[in-house]
């Protein structure tokens, strides 16, 4: 008379496969938590350097540089995906008699880029934390 064997996994084979996604989970998950933080911070200092380039242009042709990225400055808002993680500002020196006008931009991290921290980029095109760019 012929035995039937039947097949299938082991107890002891599906506890083996549970560790060995837990232990690859454990080192996936945060490499690709680093990589999805240092796109963000790419796509903020691309931003930033759109925001420069359009202050330098605004300076060409009003003689002076503006705070205002929305449409009564320089008429470039920030991406929907950077607003929730970035806050953008400029701070602008538009004097007079004394030194030369200057600006600098200003990437305050929030959300998930807290633990990357803030960005700044500036007039003369001093970058910090130089790090980070």
């Amino acid at each position: 008379m012929a035995r039937n064997r039947t097949r299938g996994f082991t107890l002891l084979e599906v506890m083996i496969v549970v560790v060995i996604v837990g232990v690859l989970a454990a080192i996936a998950l945060p490499a690709y938590q680093s990589q999805v933080r240092k796109s963000n911070r790419s796509a903020a200092q691309r931003y930033m350097m759109d925001v420069a380039n359009r202050e330098e242009q605004y300076l060409g042709s009003m003689r002076s540089y503006t705070s205002a990225v929305d449409s009564t400055g320089l008429s470039l808002a920030a991406p929907a995906e950077l607003s929730s993680l970035y806050t953008f500002a400029i701070d602008v020196n538009n004097a007079c008699c004394g030194p030369t006008p200057n600006w600098r931009i200003t990437a305050t991290a929030a959300s998930s880029q807290l633990t990357d921290g803030n960005l700044t980029l500036d007039s003369r095109g001093t970058k910090t934390p130089t790090d980070k760019w």
